[in-house]
């Protein structure tokens, strides 16, 4: 048996005979249990919003998206489409056209983005489904849907005949623009329908059929922005991915939903990492209790490890001693701190206890990495905060009992 083990385990797990030091370890104890089981929830927190963020994107992000890699447009011939389309994994794809514009209503201006889609465009997104006031549109029609955010800044609702609205587009090699007539393109367009996603798309975007956006913008028949691609559920995205790229070279950047949000999951990493920072220094300094507990103790059996000492135990045994004694409390307060974590979590999932509104439940997932990252930072710093305890055991202490 293992004797600096045994006797560790025989200190934790016995009561000692001063009353405060028991109230001392109990207070250290619960210091990391708490801890680590708040960490573990912030951190599934976090990866529940991640997911709601982009399940909440599939509405109007499609599963991968072919951006040109020089300029803001490309050809695309039916050759290219029936490529894209021969390639396993791939459902359906749809071609769009993306410019900024003017919005003009009445005596009112907007600067927002027009994008122009086909009709597979339903195909690849459930934008349909975002729209919370008239319909969406028609296709080879003036029809749009424009964001809540644009109607209530320009004053129009939907099929609004008395608030014509009216898109320009600055005309290309016109120079500066100092008049509509002879500078700009321009199209009256009838709004059908408002859609509700978030501020961002809110304020910004106004969706029309592809042809309308190539006449105001005077492009080619051929000529896109960019496709958008819908995969199967299990499909294998690093190899369709391969399989674009050896088919049309580097004629395109592809990015999936979560590189298409990429600034959303930036903030939110950061967030993250500064979220576990905050809580690593509360864990450290709940880890200040284990060390004065642990301190406690050696005082307090002081009269034992001199009787060990004299036995003929190394200073160095008995020091290995109270460093597992400090190690075995954090390993078991850490652990029984993620299962409470684990529990918690695990209830909100399945029964929604805290809700963000009225209909939807605050989102947590629980991840596997996040457990590891807890137990890791429990058991890392509980080594050290123990290590930094049992330093206090000398020579002289141990003797001046004798």
């Amino acid at each position: 048996m293992n004797f600096p083990l045994y006797i560790a385990k025989r200190y934790l797990f016995s009561k000692s005979s001063n009353n405060a030091i028991n109230i001392m370890t109990l207070i250290a104890s619960g210091g990391v249990i708490i801890a680590s089981a708040a960490l573990f929830i912030v951190l599934s927190v976090f990866a529940g919003l991640k997911d709601y963020s982009l399940n909440f994107s599939t509405f109007v992000d499609p599963d991968l998206k072919l951006i040109p890699t020089s300029g803001k447009s490309f050809q695309w011939t039916d050759n290219d489409n029936a490529s894209l389309l021969n390639i396993e994994g791939i459902v359906a794809a749809s071609k769009s056209i993306e410019e900024r514009i003017f919005i003009k209503s009445d005596n009112k201006n907007h600067i927002a983005t027009l994008k122009g889609v086909d009709e597979n465009y339903l195909n690849v997104t459930r934008i349909d489904s975002m729209v919370t006031k008239g319909s969406w549109i028609t296709p080879n029609s003036n029809e749009v849907v424009a964001g809540w955010g644009i109607s209530n800044n320009l004053s129009f609702g939907v099929l609004d005949y008395l608030k014509p609205l009216s898109f320009y587009v600055p005309k290309v090699g016109k120079g500066q623009a100092t008049s509509i007539q002879g500078y700009y393109n321009s199209v009256y367009v009838s709004n059908v329908g408002l859609f509700n996603i978030n501020e961002e798309l809110n304020n910004n975007y106004v969706f029309s059929d592809i042809k309308l956006a190539k006449k105001l913008l005077n492009y080619k028949d051929n000529q896109l922005s960019a496709i958008e691609v819908k995969l199967k559920p299990k499909a294998n995205e690093d190899a369709i991915r391969a399989e674009i790229k050896t088919a049309f070279g580097n004629r395109f950047n592809i990015k999936n939903r979560a590189e298409l949000n990429d600034a959303l999951f930036k903030m939110l990493n950061t967030e993250n990492l500064a979220i576990y920072l905050i809580f690593t220094l509360v864990i450290i300094i709940a880890l200040f209790n284990v060390i004065g507990a642990i301190i406690m103790m050696i005082l307090d059996k002081k009269k034992s490890i001199n009787t060990l000492f004299n036995m003929g135990t190394e200073t160095k045994t008995i020091k290995n001693i109270f460093f597992l004694q400090g190690s075995l409390m954090t390993i078991v307060s850490g652990l029984i701190g993620v299962t409470i974590g684990l529990l918690i979590v695990f209830i909100q999932q399945s029964f929604e206890l805290v809700m963000l509104t009225p209909d939807l439940a605050y989102p947590v997932r629980i991840n596997f990495l996040n457990l590891l990252i807890v137990l890791a930072t429990i058991f890392a710093l509980g080594i050290v905060a123990s290590k930094i305890a049992s330093q206090r055991i000398t020579s002289e202490l141990i003797q001046s009992e004798a």
